[in-house]
C-alpha cells in the first residue's frame, strides 16, 4: 500500500509533538467554537442551529487537522480514513467544548 508522500512541516514533528498539538488545537477549537457560532446564530429563528453548526463546523476543523498532522490517524489508513477519523475528533472536541461551557454557565449543581 502506498503512503502519500510526507509534507515538509510533518517531517519536523514527532508523532508525539504531532498528537499533542492536534490534540490541544482541537481542544481550544471546541472550546471557542461554541460561542462563535452561538453569536452567529443567537436569533429568533435561528437558535435551535447553534448546536448542529458547532458539530459540522468542529467535523470540518477535525478532518483539516487530522490531514495536516498525520500521526492523529492510523498510520496505514487512507486519505478518506484519516479524515473521517478526525471528524470524529472534532466532534468529541465540540462535545467537550460543550459540557465545559456547561459547567461553566451552570456550575456542578447543574440547570
Amino acid at each position: 500500500m502506498d503512503n502519500p508522500p510526507p509534507r515538509p512541516y510533518a517531517l519536523l514533528m514527532t508523532p508525539t509533538v504531532q498528537k499533542v498539538l492536534g490534540a490541544l488545537v482541537l481542544m481550544v477549537l471546541g472550546v471557542l467554537s461554541l460561542p462563535l457560532v452561538a453569536s452567529l446564530f443567537d436569533g429568533e429563528g435561528t437558535e435551535n442551529w447553534i448546536i448542529p453548526v458547532q458539530l459540522i463546523l468542529m467535523a470540518i476543523i477535525g478532518a483539516v487537522v487530522t490531514l495536516a498532522l498525520p500521526s492523529l490517524a492510523s498510520a496505514s489508513a487512507s486519505t478518506t480514513t484519516r479524515a473521517l477519523t478526525g471528524a470524529g475528533w472534532g466532534v468529541l472536541a465540540a462535545l467537550i467544548g460543550l459540557v465545559v461551557f456547561f459547567f461553566l454557565l451552570n456550575g456542578f449543581d447543574g440547570a
